[in-house]
């Protein structure tokens, strides 16, 4: 028997009783950083339409009835969990503020930076085009320097001010601070070193002069012969020096002291590189399976100038699978291991922003415990600000349950109290 042809009506009042399908999916990714942008009308979008449907309930289909509920309660829960992550961190009970200072937050609301800075629960903020489009460089200063005077008003440490100023296509601070052209314009110069300091000493002064005290530059990924498919925001090929290692050694280092002179401090990035990847670490997972000795030419300027100028040395969310196949750098064991007993670096190590996909969907909270626990400084949560409470809370957990342990927490803190955090200007804390 032939089945009988739905009219275009009931077609239509079948998809009408299964349309809150369509929202199911988006609201499980309720406070993702994918949907940063939506943040101020995500969550009224998926409890208001509900309710909406709800209240006409006698209208609503028995099956869109079952699905508004999950809906609703799927939303109602995760805002939930959320909220309660973020009273426990405010509440800033002890392994809350033993963990905070080991964080770098990026923000859109200064009440919010302000409490937490004045609480102890963060060690530093990101500065990017959100905090500096529309404003004058007097209002990012007095912004910046209200924050410090809070911090000492409650007899804390400056917090470091960190910001992504590479030159090139990576200018977040601009057009506030001038756009310089990328590093590797420098690569073809007669004098490549005596190049790079003028540009580092050019670019440090003006962020100095902003009260950045940490630039998240330079890139010494090698460049890359091709963008990797599906690369929509790493863009190595246009951020990298040079694919000569030494050239890259000098103009990294030059660079550094350029921006030293001026009391900034750089950071190596994106270690164990990005050369080679064929993936973004902003929206998915990367995995290197290249032996170390392999790697030793892209690792070159990495180990020549670890340290140099006082820099950090940021690990990338990349799988090294010869020294460690399940966690990514950003949070490896063995990698901090490596980088501190073979290479004896002693300086700072931080994180890419954990708002990446590359580590992201691994849950937040916990990736930021790892990564204490693995002997990380300082841990960058730099896109979507919100992520800042999820990531104290499963780090303050961590410590209470002893998987982070007090004694590498506090050779953490040592190294960040040796290490000059300076205020513009000056050598030291005040």
């Amino acid at each position: 028997m032939k089945a009988e042809a739905l009219s275009p009506r009931r077609l239509a009042a079948r998809a009408a009783m299964w349309w809150p399908l369509l929202l199911l999916w988006p609201a499980w990714y309720d406070k993702h950083p994918l949907l940063f942008g939506l943040r101020d009308l995500e969550t009224a979008l998926w409890l208001v339409l509900p309710c909406w449907t709800l209240w006409r309930w006698r209208r609503t289909p028995l099956v869109t009835r079952g699905l508004l509920v999950a809906l609703l309660l799927l939303v109602g829960g995760q805002e939930a969990v959320w909220h309660g992550q973020r009273a426990a961190v405010l509440a800033a009970g002890p392994a809350a503020r033993a963990v905070g200072p080991h964080f770098i937050v990026g923000y859109t609301d200064f009440a919010e930076v302000a409490e937490l800075a004045e609480k102890g629960l963060i060690g530093g903020i990101y500065l990017t085009r959100r905090n500096v489009r529309g404003r004058s460089l007097a209002d990012v200063q007095a912004e910046i320097a209200a924050l410090q005077a809070r911090r000492r008003a409650a007899g804390l440490p400056p917090l470091i001010v960190a910001a992504d100023q590479e030159g090139g296509t990576v200018n977040h601070l601009s057009p506030l601070l001038a756009a310089m052209p990328p590093l590797a314009t420098l690569a073809g110069t007669a004098d490549p070193g005596a190049a790079a300091r003028r540009y580092g000493e050019a670019q440090g002064k003006a962020l100095a002069a902003l009260g950045v005290t940490l630039n998240l530059a330079p890139v010494v990924d090698l460049k890359p012969l091709t963008r990797p498919e599906g690369d929509r925001f790493s863009n190595i090929p246009a951020r990298a020096i040079s694919d000569d290692p030494a050239r890259v050694s000098v103009i990294a280092a030059a660079y550094l002291d350029g921006l030293a002179s001026h009391g900034v401090r750089g950071a190596l990035k994106h270690f164990p590189g990005l050369r080679r990847v064929s993936r973004d670490t902003h929206l998915a997972a990367v995995r290197l399976n290249q032996s170390p000795a392999a790697m030793a030419a892209d690792w070159l300027p990495f180990r020549a100038l670890a340290g140099h100028a006082d820099s950090a040395l940021m690990l990338g969310h990349v799988v090294f699978a010869a020294i460690d196949a399940q966690r990514a750098a950003s949070h490896s064991p063995a990698v901090v291991a490596m980088l501190r007993r073979d290479w004896a670096y002693d300086g700072p190590l931080i994180t890419d922003d954990l708002n990446m996909g590359a580590v992201y969907d691994l849950g937040i909270g916990p990736v930021a415990a790892g990564s204490l626990a693995a002997g990380v400084d300082l841990i960058l949560v730099s896109y979507d600000p919100r992520q800042i409470y999820p990531a104290i809370d499963g780090a303050a957990r961590a410590l209470e349950q002893g998987e982070i342990t007090a004694a590498g927490l506090k050779e953490s803190a040592g190294r960040l109290r040796r290490w000059p955090k300076l205020l513009p200007g000056g050598d030291g804390e005040p």
